[in-house]
């Protein structure tokens, strides 16, 4: 097998320990060191110090025009609930104030339906904040009409998931004329084209035979076009592409992994997803990265079961958070969940979401809530856990790493 280091995009503890980061972390820390304090001594825990996520998944819309077989949203899509613009515009400026610094949009439905998404998009990069743009592809020209305005950092990623077109069709259901994997990649070119700052990806969740999105409802198996999907990629001039193991919900709304479904055994499935791995890092080089996301690392490597092991804590949810039509919710594996539920969707816009992430932070057992979920934050909450339960100076603890890294979380 091919051995790759882990890409810096999932480095999150590293991104933590930036000197533009690291002030709102110790922040916090200091102040979760007092509420333990304080419940020791049986005294009322001090208030939330005056910070907020430094990083957000912001889902600008629930509409979408695709029907994917695999969508793990899939039951929050196209429903009647919207954002408020004004509304949505002041919930930023409070969050920036507050320390965020990055912005990644995606989500729930297609954020270039989001009417005005260009203009948003302006309003966001006025804001100096790094923006992040998860698409399905459908209409590329949008993001190139606004790519003059991204910096060095921000990245779009399209979620292709195949190599074929006779693929993609059949997982994406596109609704619409004209929408084939050739002319998306072609018009993902005008992105590049117009800046090349900004890092495009390509995404391709990898999915089996016997996955299901839910009872019933089996997707289509793709994991044999991994390395004809990184060829194609790399042919389009996109700067990476991106593998990840498919994802479905528990019962109680949470993110899991479930090989358990696939139709071949599980030593001949992690075996065939590795091959395709391997082929495609083939063609991994200076200029074109060959990505695999921490939930597919530890699931090729058989250590995922152990990433479901989490603190009682999970530090996580006051650094990132997901802002929705739906409401703010604590983690994107809880997404739309109603006990991860921290505010409605303007509740930082009066900075009432304070209090529900305070109050998550002490009642939201990530321990129990988060056993089935694989988490991308295992290694970097058990990190912060460590500090806030260790005596000793935070400014030692938390050393300051002079790094390049982004702030998305």
């Amino acid at each position: 097998m091919v051995e790759k280091e882990l890409s810096s995009m999932h480095d999150f503890t590293g991104k933590l320990l930036q000197p533009s980061t690291r002030p709102v972390v110790l922040e916090y820390l200091t102040w979760r060191r007092a509420v333990r304090a304080a419940a020791a001594a049986g005294e009322a825990p001090p208030a939330l110090p005056e910070i907020g996520p430094i990083s957000i998944n912001l889902d600008l819309t629930t509409a979408c025009n695709y029907a994917c077989d695999h969508c793990i949203d899939w039951e929050a899509l196209n429903i009647a609930v919207r954002h408020e613009e004004e509304e949505l515009r002041a919930s930023i400026v409070e969050l920036k104030k507050r320390g965020l610094q990055s912005v990644i949009l995606l989500g729930g439905g297609e954020p270039t339906l989001y009417p005005g998404f260009g203009n948003f998009v302006r309003f966001l990069k006025g804001m100096d904040l790094q923006v992040a743009v998860v698409t399905n592809g459908s209409r590329n020209e949008l993001i190139a009409e606004v790519a003059d305005c991204f910096t060095k950092g921000d990245w779009v990623r399209l979620s292709l998931d195949s190599a074929e077109d006779e693929t993609f069709q059949a997982m994406h259901h596109p609704k619409g004329r004209g929408i084939h994997l050739d002319e998306i990649c072609e018009r993902a070119g005008a992105i590049k084209a117009k800046n090349a700052d900004v890092s495009l990806g390509y995404s391709f969740v990898i999915t089996w035979q016997g996955s299901e999105r839910e009872a019933g409802a089996s997707v289509v198996e793709n994991l044999g076009e991994m390395a004809a999907a990184a060829k194609r990629a790399k042919d389009a001039g996109f700067d990476y592409i991106s593998f990840k193991p498919f994802l479905t919900r528990a019962e109680d709304g949470a993110e899991v992994m479930n090989p358990s479904q696939a139709q071949r055994e599980h030593e001949r499935l992690v075996s065939d997803i590795r091959s395709g791995v391997d082929a495609a890092m083939e063609l991994d080089c200076d200029t074109f990265r060959v990505v695999e996301s921490i939930n597919l690392r530890v699931f090729l490597d058989g250590s995922w079961e152990n990433y479901r092991r989490q603190p009682g804590v999970c530090h996580m949810q006051a650094l990132r958070q997901v802002l929705s039509p739906l409401g703010v919710f604590n983690c994107p594996a809880h997404r739309g969940v109603a006990k991860a539920r921290i505010g409605d969707k303007a509740s930082w816009s009066d900075a009432s979401a304070m209090t529900g992430t305070a109050k998550l932070l002490n009642t939201f057992d990530a321990s129990q809530e988060c056993a089935e979920v694989t988490c991308l934050y295992h290694s970097v909450n058990h990190f912060l856990e460590g500090i806030v339960s260790a005596g000793g100076p935070l400014e030692v603890l938390l050393p300051e790493m002079d790094q390049n890294l982004d702030t998305f979380l």
